[in-house]
């Protein structure tokens, strides 16, 4: 706790994407449409799965989950992203920095446990059929949620354990859009060499691991299928490849991102909005445009409600699905 009276730095400066004035409108623009995207594709996707019994299933309940995670994730930073490209001083306090740095390791730690989980369903659903039901049950998959949300808080905490302590007494301006665990302890008056070590074993290391074994996992699952010519098998494959996409675009920036955290490469900016902004919108379209089920549950929907419905999913529609309903 001495550290902590030592620290003179009550705010933090955040570069942003662009020093460049010409680009702060372009991007405002741009970066509104997509967080808006965003949020109402995940949200209908919620929306979907809650009120359509049918969709009422151990995968659907997962992916319902997973938008709800998708959608906090770009929710903790991006609304400041934008208002900070009409504001000439990109300001945090600590304190929100810190804020942001617990809820960016909260959902990333969740999201990685629920990818897992639906690894695991998906193995379930293509190499045990008969006891698929059995094994995915309705405690498995709130326990599989609430997991999910214990490791991500205990991951969370994990990081800030030492960080909230450091003393703070020099620079303070933080080369991204957002508060970030590697470039905010470089900040410190004091060697962090050990603290990163400590960032690489839970955070890099952890999302590599992860990632190697959910690889191997969906290796299996692809020659079990191949061993079958069902088409029940088929439409698991295809969901499967789905969930591959998934992984490797979520797992491929954290890993890059954390196993390095001593040293600075040009592309970090553009893998922080990759695995914060894209890929939570890049996660109901892969899902949507590939998944029948879904989007003929959203027709049924619009017919049972058709104002608040029609007009969400309009909204949706006008703004990256227009393939949604076709």
């Amino acid at each position: 706790m001495a550290w902590s009276n030592q620290s003179m730095v009550t705010e933090f400066i955040l570069r942003g994407l662009s020093g460049s004035s010409e680009l702060q409108m372009f991007y405002f623009l741009f970066f509104s449409v997509v967080y808006a995207a965003t949020v109402l594709g995940n949200l209908l996707i919620v929306l979907t799965i809650v009120l359509e019994p049918r969709l009422h299933s151990p995968m659907y309940f997962l992916l319902g989950n997973l938008s709800f995670i998708d959608m906090s994730l770009a929710s903790f930073a991006t609304p400041k992203m934008i208002a900070d490209f009409l504001s000439e001083h990109k300001v945090i306090s600590f304190e929100g920095c810190i804020t942001q740095i617990f809820f960016l390791h909260l959902l990333g730690g969740a999201e990685i446990v629920l990818l897992i989980s639906m690894s695991f369903d998906r193995y379930v659903a293509i190499c045990k059929p008969l006891r698929y039901l059995v094994i995915m049950s309705r405690r498995m998959c709130i326990g599989l949620v609430i997991l999910s949300w214990i490791v991500g808080i205990f991951h969370a905490l994990s990081q800030l354990a030492f960080t909230v302590n450091l003393p703070f007494c020099g620079p303070n301006e933080v080369d991204s859009f957002f508060c970030d665990l590697p470039l905010v302890i470089k900040l410190a008056c004091v060697d962090t060499y050990i603290l990163g070590v400590f960032m690489i074993s839970t955070s890099g290391m952890i999302a590599l691991v992860c990632f190697i074994l959910l690889v191997i996992s969906y290796t299996i699952i692809l020659v079990t299928v191949r061993q079958r010519s069902s088409g029940g098998s088929s439409k698991a494959l295809s969901t499967c490849s789905a969930h591959f996409t998934v992984v490797t675009l979520f797992f491929g920036p954290c890993i890059f991102i954390y196993v390095w955290p001593f040293t600075n490469f040009p592309i970090d900016k553009v893998l922080s909005v990759f695995y914060t902004i894209f890929t939570p919108l890049l996660n109901p379209v892969i899902y949507t445009l590939r998944n029948k089920d879904v989007k003929q549950s959203m027709r049924k929907l619009m017919t049972m409600y058709p104002s608040p419905f029609r007009i969400l999913l309009l909204m949706e529609f006008f703004l990256f699905l227009p393939h949604v309903l076709y």
